[in-house]
């Protein structure tokens, strides 16, 4: 049996409707077991850990946690900080993240994000090893983009395609009556560099008339002759258009169609702020075709959406987080949890796990196979991966008409 110790959780990056529910998913694992002696949180991820601000997950009442499960946001804070060394020497802050590490004795650290924030998992992990600090630590895939490698989807995805999806089911038909007067509509979804989210927009069509019309994704460049006459097409041919497109668009020499690049306008991570895309095509539909467009962003609305998650995607997380509890206690280290989907039906992920330095950093990419040849919409083998992720509902606490959430106390953990 491994010597007793602390476990410690963080969320990173922009938090999904379920990351919530991995969070719970570790607590509760980690209560059943003796190896661990207290449950501690990170506040705003690495944040925390560099900044010494740990709570005590101990102090919780069971009603709070059990009403993490259905809380969007991030319960602890997100962040868009990550380490930039894996050398400890070489890096105060991985000093200053150990240091907090021993002060509370943390022997496992499960770390809740993104691409990023694997990254930042990664180097901890292999600072532990180069110092012979004894830590386990174990990534837990979330993020809507779905770009993480190695699993067959990312936590967040399911819930963040079903809202999208009717999203542009229910606004597609407002387009419709609206065709005489304001015939174009573009959606803009987050994805930076990836189509997942746009292309899952495609669940929502229920004929060749109905919304979306025309999706664009960023593994596509954009041209702009052929953009504008797939437009001037559909609106012959049905009345109007729905359009929706990813955040990053790109045009044929790879260059953001609309991005803040200058220093100011990057986030933690180094990224350019995307924004715009819309507006972009909505001039260029409203100069050339002389139609009337509009341009709606579903922002972090679509992260966020709660009350319109998908069960399947509530369920897998939860799963994770206890997942990763096991794998840590059975001497795993440096890896990130994943789904592996099995090949039958009715659907099922199994869990599996794969090195934290195979995922870090490193984006998947919407496949081209699953693109149609004109390069505006999806194929029907992607509508069969998606679809099964979308499935059941999130029965969240109604009061007075409105979602009740859960939110922890943040009480300040004791140094060992």
């Amino acid at each position: 049996m491994k010597e007793k110790g602390n476990c410690l959780v963080a969320e990173a990056g922009g938090p999904w409707a379920v990351i919530n529910a991995s969070l719970y998913g570790v607590i509760k694992e980690a209560q059943k077991h003796r190896e661990i002696s207290k449950i501690l949180g990170s506040r705003h991820g690495i944040e925390g850990m560099l900044n010494d601000e740990i709570v005590d997950l101990g102090w919780e009442d069971e009603k709070t946690i059990e009403g993490l499960k259905k809380t969007p946001g991030a319960a602890l804070g997100g962040t868009r900080t990550r380490l930039r060394s894996s050398k400890l020497v070489a890096h105060s802050d991985l000093q200053k993240a150990f240091d907090v590490l021993k002060k509370y004795d943390v022997k496992y650290l499960f770390y809740l994000g993104g691409n990023d924030s694997m990254d930042t998992a990664y180097k901890l992990s292999h600072a532990a090893k180069e110092t012979d600090y004894d830590l386990q630590v174990i990534g837990v895939p979330k993020t809507g983009d779905n770009d993480l490698l190695e699993t067959d989807h990312s936590l967040g995805y399911g819930s963040a395609a079903k809202y999208v999806a009717a999203s542009v089911r229910e606004a597609g038909l407002h387009t419709e009556s609206m065709y005489t007067a304001e015939p174009v509509t573009i959606l803009v979804t987050v994805g930076r560099n990836t189509g997942w989210l746009p292309a899952a927009s495609a669940l929502a069509r229920e004929g060749k008339k109905t919304a979306p019309h025309l999706i664009y994704l960023p593994e596509v460049p954009l041209i702009r002759e052929k953009f504008l006459a797939d437009v001037e097409k559909t609106c012959r041919e049905v009345g109007g258009a729905f359009i929706v497109t990813g955040e990053g668009l790109v045009d044929e020499e790879g260059r953001y169609l609309a991005a803040e690049d200058d220093e100011v306008s990057k986030d933690g991570f180094g990224h350019p702020e995307l924004g715009g895309v819309g507006e972009y095509l909505e001039e260029l539909i409203q100069k050339n075709l002389k139609k009337n467009a509009r341009t709606v962003k579903l922002d972090i609305c679509q992260q966020s959406a709660m009350h319109f998650a998908s069960q399947t995607d509530l369920d897998e997380a939860i799963m994770l987080g206890r997942q990763a509890v096991e794998f840590a206690l059975q001497g795993k280290n440096g890896i990130m949890v994943t789904l592996q989907r099995e090949e039958k039906e009715p659907y099922h992920c199994h869990v599996g796990s794969i090195a934290l330095e195979k995922v870090a950093n490193k984006e998947r990419k919407f496949p081209p196979q699953w693109i149609n040849k004109e390069g505006n919409y999806v194929t029907s083998n992607f509508l069969s991966y998606v679809r099964p992720l979308i499935l059941g509902e999130v029965h969240v606490n109604i009061e007075e008409g409105l979602p009740v959430y859960a939110r922890l106390k943040m009480i300040k953990a004791e140094p060992e």
